[in-house]
């Protein structure tokens, strides 16, 4: 009887504590399909990001990952901070894809890549840049740029 009583008891518990770890395991899954490289830190006009196809507008705080495609119109502009402390700043009419981000310096696993499809950029270089150089590259339709830890404005028609 005794028995009965306490697995009636513990049940309850037990279930709330794997909805629990079910709920935390689910959140660490989500963070690693989605890692952040950077943030939104201002919008004038209109941007707007288009991450798997979908186009969402930009908002200050929005969080960036590795694939967004940033775009602004011909009014707009957007300043971005990623998590390295790279700096990019976007004019009117501008488009720049986030091809490839990396930034896990204890494992010495570094990368910045990204592509300026059109427009006006200036790009202030953070510690990616800092730590290994060549792992930074910003491709235009005609050059690509090795980043060696400098500050770059860049107008592509």
């Amino acid at each position: 009887m005794r028995f009965g009583m306490a697995e009636g008891i513990l049940r309850p518990i037990l279930v709330s504590l794997m909805s629990l770890v079910m709920l935390l395991i689910g959140d660490v899954v989500t963070v690693v399909a989605e890692p952040f490289t950077g943030i939104v830190k201002s919008v004038e006009g209109t941007a707007m990001i288009v991450r798997n196809g979908e186009r969402t507008a930009a908002v200050k705080g929005m969080q960036l990952q590795k694939g967004d495609m940033v775009k602004t119109d011909p009014q707009g502009a957007i300043g971005m901070v990623f998590s390295d402390d790279t700096l990019i700043s976007m004019g009117p009419n501008t488009e720049v894809c986030i091809d490839d981000y990396l930034f896990e310096p204890i494992e010495k696993r570094l990368s910045f890549v990204a592509r300026i499809l059109r427009g006006t950029v200036c790009f202030l270089s953070g510690q990616i840049a800092k730590l290994s150089p060549e792992s930074v590259r910003l491709v235009m339709p005609v050059a690509t740029i090795g980043v060696r830890g400098t500050h770059v404005l860049i107008k592509v028609d």
